[in-house]
């Protein structure tokens, strides 16, 4: 079950649960997005992909071999708020739902996993900007006596370093599992913070790097203890509104995914089981937000096009030297054969999805799946030099 938004979008109009999985891609023989999204389904046994791609290119430089609405061409006229126009390229394979057939159509909404990440950042960064806060600040500072057991301290941490996952903060998901047992109950930011101190640090703040939820979830709390409303209202009022994000949303303890949507499925391929309904609060501001493929491509298009950062703020986001060269803050870097493109992969029970842009926002590809097993890879890196570097080999 996949979907597909091949979107090349401009300025204003993956292993675990999100943990960036750099993999080196050597030639493949299916080198169209659309046959790539195509073998992802056949490869899995997944019934359905989809993915969004749209460019900012003049109407000159469009690709004439092909219909408008056919995924793999890498160039476009973008044209803000009409998503159907040249350059916006929707496709989908397989089924939105194992028991009607229906397929995955373009406008619906999903949970977006460790997607979530990225849009925490940039109301810290935010506050950063408006010096509310500084990156450099202890968590202390924000949160006093918090972080405290077990070898954690809250006065050794700086914001900074939950930002770039160089805190060194157990992640809770490791202990609470990532499936049914941890999206079947409510939690609470405290509860899950609670989880994560009962284990010791995996090593020292600012000394090495590890992926973890417990970073974004402190993050949330930060925010609001200093804006006063939680990460979700702020994220709302900073990015959402400002952008016309109409189909995202933060469910808190809402089980129930918005229409229009398919099924989400977990299991195995051979035994799929329906999670659609899951209690989210698990997830939180590490990935609890739910999407779609056109507000992912908008929303990175204007992260990446300085619409929502100030040039400091994104220098910093951008910034991959704590983690040697994958990670920023709320934002993964990938080298492709031609270029470098920046964004977030995210993994919660029954979906997977990815978004990736070129450094300027001009071109943005977002894919999903409405499944949580396991896909290749090397495939899926693939998908992403197929669709920003095929013209270049040309």
């Amino acid at each position: 079950m996949t979907a597909l938004s091949l979107r090349e979008a401009g300025p204003p109009p993956p292993s675990g649960d999100g943990a960036p999985s750099p993999t080196s891609t050597t030639g493949q023989a299916l080198n169209s997005p659309s046959a790539l999204l195509a073998s992802l389904t056949t490869r899995s046994r997944t019934p359905g992909t989809a993915a969004l791609a749209r460019t900012t290119a003049p109407a000159s430089a469009r690709d004439t071999t092909a219909g408008p609405n056919v995924p793999g061409t890498s160039s476009g006229r973008y044209a803000p708020d009409t998503p159907d126009a040249p350059g916006s390229r929707y496709v989908s394979t397989g089924t939105a739902n194992t028991a009607t057939d229906r397929p995955i159509r373009r406008k619906d909404r999903f949970r977006i996993g460790s997607i979530t990440k990225s849009f925490t950042a940039v109301v810290v960064l935010q506050l950063a900007a408006e010096r509310r806060l500084a990156l450099d600040d202890t968590v202390e500072q924000h949160l006093p006596g918090v972080i405290r057991g077990h070898g954690n301290d809250g006065r050794d941490l700086t914001l900074r370093q939950l930002l770039t996952h160089t805190s060194g903060l157990f992640s809770y998901t490791d202990a609470l599992g990532t499936h049914t047992t941890t999206f079947d109950r409510a939690y609470t930011p405290a509860s899950l913070l609670r989880t994560a101190l009962a284990h010791r640090p995996l090593f020292a703040p600012g000394t090495d790097w590890s992926y973890s939820n417990t970073n974004y979830t402190v993050l949330g709390m930060v925010i609001e203890k200093v804006t006063g409303r939680s990460y979700a209202e702020e994220a709302q009022r900073r990015i959402l509104t400002p952008l016309r994000l109409t189909g995202t949303s933060f469910p808190g303890d809402s089980s129930r995914l918005p229409a229009p949507h398919g099924r989400a499925y977990s299991g195995t391929p051979a035994s799929p089981k329906d999670v659609t309904a899951i209690e989210p609060s698990g997830a939180g501001a590490a990935g609890e937000v739910i999407s779609t493929l056109d507000d992912l491509d908008r929303f990175y298009s204007a992260l990446l096009t300085g619409e929502l950062l100030p040039a400091a703020q994104l220098a910093e986001m951008r910034n991959t030297d704590a983690s040697g060269g994958v990670y920023g803050m709320g934002l993964m870097r990938t080298e492709l054969s031609c270029t470098t493109v920046w964004g977030h992969n995210g993994r919660i029970i029954g979906s997977y999805a990815e978004t990736a842009a070129t450094s300027d926002g001009r071109h943005v590809l977002t894919y999903r799946l409405n499944s949580d097993w396991s896909t290749d890879e090397k495939l899926k890196k693939a998908l992403l030099e197929s669709e920003f570097c095929r013209k270049s080999r040309k």
